[in-house]
C-alpha cells in the first residue's frame, strides 16, 4: 500500500509540474553574496562598452551587494546646500581620480562578469533589496535639457531631504513624496561593434531605462551581447514620476543586492521585466511613436512565445488588459513600457522563471 501511495504521489507531482512548468530547466538561484563598493577602480563613468574591464567575477546564482553614487559633483552639491560632511568621501575620490569619462554623465558601479554568460543568453537580474545610502536627494533641470527647455531657459537644482524612517521625501513644508527607490541605470555591455556608447540613452543593452517599476522584488531580463555580460548599475533614484520630464528624479546614492542568473532557456533580444503583479515589455527610440510600437510589439511577442496566444489574441489582450506607460521622455531615446497584469492568467501560466 505504501508503495502504491508513493507511486501515485510521484505520478500526480509529475503531471502537475508538466502542466505548470514554463521552461525546460529550473535555474540555479542560491549562491554566494559578494560586495562591490564604488571606488575609482570599480566604476565606469558615462558609458557602456564591450571593452569594459570587469572588476568582479561571479557565478550564476551569486548575488552582489552594490554601492552606487549620486550623479553630481561634490562642488555642485555643496553649492546647492549640502553640508561638506554630508558629501560621501567615495564620491570625492572618484571625482578626483577618474579621468576616463563620457560621453554620458552617469557613475556606474562595475562591470561584473557573470561566468557562463554568452551572447544569445539572457541575464536574469533579481532585485532583492534596495536601500537609501544618504539622507538627501536632488532634482535639477538645465536651460537646454528636460522636456520643456523652451519654457525654462535657465538652470536650477533643489536639495530634498529624505526621511528613511517615514520613507518620505520632504519636497516642501506641505508636500511629502513616498519613496520607492530604484536604480535608473542597469545594463550589460552592448554588441561589440557599437563601441563605446553614452550612458544616457537606453537601448537593447538596458542602461538608463529609468523604469520606476524596477524596485525591490522586481526581476529584469537583459539579452547578453558579449561574454560575461559585463553588468553595471547606478543612477540611484529615491522616487520618480513617469516621464521624468525635467530630466532628473529624486537623484541619490543607493545600495542594493542583485542576484544574477544566466538563462540559456530564454531567448529574448530586448530588455523586459516582471514584478510580483505584472509582466513588463519595453521600447526605446528617439521617436516616441516608434518606442511605443516597439514596447507593444515586444509584449505581443511575449504573449505569443511564452503564453502561447495567437498573434491576434495577443494584440487584442494588450489592448484590453495592458497599460501602455511613458517611462521617460528625456534621455535621447524615449522609453515606453507595457504593463500586463499576471492575475488574468491561470496560475500555472503566471511564472516565467
Amino acid at each position: 500500500m505504501r508503495a502504491q501511495i508513493s507511486l501515485l504521489l510521484i505520478c500526480f507531482t509529475g503531471a502537475a509540474l508538466a502542466q505548470g512548468k514554463p521552461h525546460a530547466a529550473a535555474p540555479k538561484t542560491a549562491g554566494a553574496v559578494r560586495q562591490l563598493k564604488a571606488t575609482p577602480k570599480t566604476v565606469v563613468w558615462g558609458y557602456y562598452a564591450a571593452s569594459m574591464q570587469p572588476v568582479l567575477r561571479i557565478n550564476s546564482g551569486d548575488a552582489v551587494e552594490f554601492e552606487t553614487l549620486i550623479t553630481n559633483s561634490p562642488q555642485r552639491l555643496e553649492q546647492a546646500g549640502v553640508k561638506p560632511d554630508d558629501v560621501q568621501q567615495s564620491l570625492r575620490d572618484i571625482y578626483a581620480n577618474v579621468t576616463d569619462k563620457g560621453p554620458g554623465g552617469h557613475i556606474l558601479t562595475g562591470p561584473v562578469y557573470v561566468e557562463g554568460a554568452e551572447p544569445g543568453d539572457v541575464l536574469e537580474v533579481r532585485i532583492e533589496k534596495i536601500d537609501l545610502a544618504i539622507p538627501y536627494a536632488y532634482n535639477a533641470f538645465g536651460r537646454t535639457s528636460g522636456f520643456l527647455p523652451e519654457d525654462f531657459g535657465y538652470s536650477r537644482m533643489k536639495i530634498i531631504p529624505l526621511d528613511r524612517r517615514r520613507m518620505m521625501a520632504d519636497f516642501a513644508p506641505n508636500i511629502h513624496i513616498p519613496l520607492h527607490p530604484f536604480f535608473g541605470s542597469m545594463g550589460v555591455a552592448p554588441p561589440p561593434e557599437r563601441g563605446r556608447i553614452s550612458s544616457a540613452p537606453p537601448d537593447i543593452h538596458g542602461g538608463n531605462m529609468d523604469n520606476k517599476e524596477l524596485v525591490a522584488g522586481a526581476t529584469l531580463y537583459l539579452p547578453v551581447w558579449t561574454p560575461g555580460a559585463l553588468f553595471v548599475v547606478g543612477d540611484g533614484h529615491a522616487a520618480m514620476g513617469n516621464g521624468e520630464v525635467d530630466i532628473t528624479a529624486l537623484e541619490t546614492s543607493l545600495t542594493g543586492r542583485l542576484r544574477f542568473i544566466v538563462r540559456k532557456d530564454l531567448k529574448r533580444t530586448y530588455p523586459s521585466a516582471e514584478t510580483p503583479s505584472h509582466y513588463i515589455s519595453m521600447g526605446f527610440d528617439e521617436d516616441l511613436t516608434k518606442a511605443t510600437k516597439l514596447a507593444v510589439r515586444n509584449m505581443i511577442d511575449f504573449l505569443v512565445n511564452e503564453k502561447h496566444l495567437s498573434k491576434d489574441d495577443a494584440y487584442m489582450l494588450t489592448s484590453v488588459a495592458g497599460d501602455v506607460d511613458v517611462t521617460e521622455l528625456v534621455d535621447g531615446n524615449k522609453g515606453v513600457h507595457v504593463m500586463m497584469p499576471k492575475n488574468i492568467f491561470p496560475e500555472q501560466l503566471r511564472a516565467t522563471r
